[in-house]
């Protein structure tokens, strides 16, 4: 039996398997749509510990 994810753009569905090339979305518009939201700097990763001085090498 198959994995079923839920497409991270849309939420319908899909069946996590070898066949299915858009995974882990349901199709290329939902795969365009998340690479031009990262694209957009829609989605960031969070920096844990941020130098107070950006020019310090923490030495």
């Amino acid at each position: 039996m198959p994995t079923i994810v839920d497409c991270p753009t849309c939420g319908k569905k899909v069946e996590w398997t070898a066949e299915n090339k858009y995974r882990p979305f349901c199709s290329e518009r939902c795969k365009q749509i998340d690479l031009g939201a990262w694209a957009e700097e829609k989605y960031v990763i969070p920096v844990v510990n941020p130098p107070k001085d950006p020019n310090e090498d923490g030495n």
